[in-house]
């Protein structure tokens, strides 16, 4: 079965122990296909070159805080560099080729992604802390499929969108965070040289490598020189980047903050912006439901990725008369995940992205009990260095909460209870936030009810985290807006 027509079901990568008294003797990925330089540079007009101001600093391993190598710090020149070379390229040879061979180009792509996966996977989870399971089986063969896609889509744009001419953008700024590095690349990438635009991407200064890395398979693929640009650094790089009078369409996946900026920097001009920012999705589990599906669906909702997901399932409303059940299945379920060595092949949940997201976390937790929410967390054993939580559930959450109402991004589940319909979408509502949610019942009206009600781009039924780059997923409100994926995807980077 091809990748491009595969749908990756994440719910597969946490499955439960056969008895959590048994330890499992530790199954560690070797490191030996992977091959760190010690420190990298920019990738501008087909080639690495040094960064103008000659400054570097350290990319680290959250599971150990040992150091992995120097990464560039772009300056605004460079910038510069990066979006001229990219303009040259649109005007003089991108946008001038046949659609079937940028077509090519991207399927030779998403191949040399698939040769090298395993060196992917493992470069993924030492720059993220994610469980190598989880870059394995997720996060490398879906960017190879988004490449796939887009690559079949390259030569049938007037198909896609009849009667309207559909004509590339120019130079797109794309801007990606640090919890799926070379997904959101791919997301951002694909669909942006299929529809004829080139591309400066901006990766997330912590989680650098595996975009380095995919700069290496763009001179194997053979791109024209600056189709794809890679500039990495802090944030003051990517505004620059995002306020260059060179761009012509802004993409940015991150924060809800930085979403604010951008939009104001851009607010003035005429430059087309995407963005997908926050969630603090809700599942909304009736009485009805199947429990055990329900509680391994909740489970892989918030814990998946040590909950650094955006669309991660971060609120249960449960219905009244079975909360006590799920809530002693989902400890009972809590206890058998594996905390610990990303690279180990039996670990659930992997090392926190960073220093800086451990303490938000903690602050997190003490404001939970301190608002008067009780708190549980499995007796696991953590590594002793490294950046690591639990994985955490609340009770007796209040509305008002702010582990009710902000997005924690940490393995962090707060549970509420509900007795009727109309108080479940009361509350799964009552965020500003709409990226997703998640219904659980065994009624198909209800499941279509509730999805003309929630107010969330994305709603999955009895299911969660599914993805397929053939569907769309965005949101609005604090959650951005545009969307990824599918025809969506390609439209964001097209004029007609």
């Amino acid at each position: 079965m091809s990748l491009a027509n595969s749908n990756i079901e994440t719910n597969l990568t946490m499955k439960p122990t056969l008895d959590p008294n048994w330890p499992s003797s530790p199954a560690l990925e070797s490191r030996d296909s992977v091959r760190l330089a010690k420190s990298y540079g920019l990738f501008v007009n087909g080639e690495f070159t040094p960064s103008s101001g000659n400054r570097k600093y350290w990319t680290i391993n959250p599971a150990n805080e040992q150091r992995l190598s120097r990464i560039s710090e772009s300056t605004a020149g460079d910038v510069d560099r990066a979006v001229q070379a990219a303009r040259n390229c649109y005007e003089k040879q991108w946008s001038r080729l046949r659609p079937a061979e940028r077509g090519k180009y991207l399927y030779r792509i998403a191949r040399l992604i698939q040769e090298r996966s395993r060196e992917f996977a493992i470069l993924e989870t030492l720059d993220g802390g994610k469980p190598i399971r989880e870059s394995r089986e997720i996060d490398i063969p879906l960017a190879a499929a988004h490449f796939f896609y887009y690559a079949g889509w390259a030569d049938k744009l007037p198909y896609a969108f009849p009667n309207r001419k559909p004509q590339p953008l120019g130079v797109a700024a794309q801007v990606i965070p640090w919890n799926f590095p070379l997904l959101m690349a791919a997301w951002k990438i694909a669909p942006a040289l299929a529809c004829g635009n080139t591309v400066v991407l901006k990766p997330a200064e912590t989680t650098s490598l595996t975009a380095l890395l995919l700069a290496e398979i763009i001179q194997q693929a053979d791109l024209p020189p600056g189709a794809v640009n890679i500039l990495t650094g802090h944030g003051p790089v990517g505004q620059a980047l995002v306020e260059h009078p060179g761009v012509d369409k802004v993409a940015f996946t991150g924060s809800t903050r930085v979403g604010k900026s951008i939009q104001r920097a851009l607010a003035a001009t005429d430059r087309r912006c995407t963005l997908e920012l926050g969630g603090k999705a809700a599942h909304l589990l009736f009485a009805d439901a199947p429990i055990d599906q329900a509680v391994e669906g909740v489970v892989n909702g918030i814990y998946f990725n040590q909950g650094h997901v955006c669309c991660a399932g971060s609120r249960l409303l449960v219905e009244e008369s079975v909360s006590d059940e799920v809530i002693e299945k989902l400890k009972q379920r809590m206890g058998t995940l594996r905390v610990g060595e990303p690279l180990d092949k039996n670990t659930d949940i992997g090392a926190i992205h960073s220093r800086q997201q451990w303490n938000t976390i903690q602050q997190y937790l003490e404001s939970g009990q301190a608002d008067g929410a009780t708190m549980y967390q499995p007796d696991c054993p953590l590594p002793k260095s490294g950046f690591w939580s639990r994985p955490t559930l609340f009770t007796g959450v209040s509305q008002s909460n702010r582990i009710s109402q902000e997005e924690i991004f940490g393995p962090v589940l707060a549970v509420q209870t509900f007795r009727t319909v109309a108080e479940a979408i009361g509350k799964a509502n009552n965020t500003r936030y709409g990226l997703s949610a998640g219904v659980w019942t065994t009624k198909g009206s209800r499941v279509l009810n509730l999805a003309a009600q929630l107010k969330a781009g994305v709603i999955w039924a009895n299911s969660y985290n599914q993805f397929d780059p053939a569907s769309p997923f965005g949101g609005y409100g604090e959650s951005g807006f545009g969307r990824e994926g599918g025809l969506h995807g390609l439209s964001a980077y097209l004029t007609y």
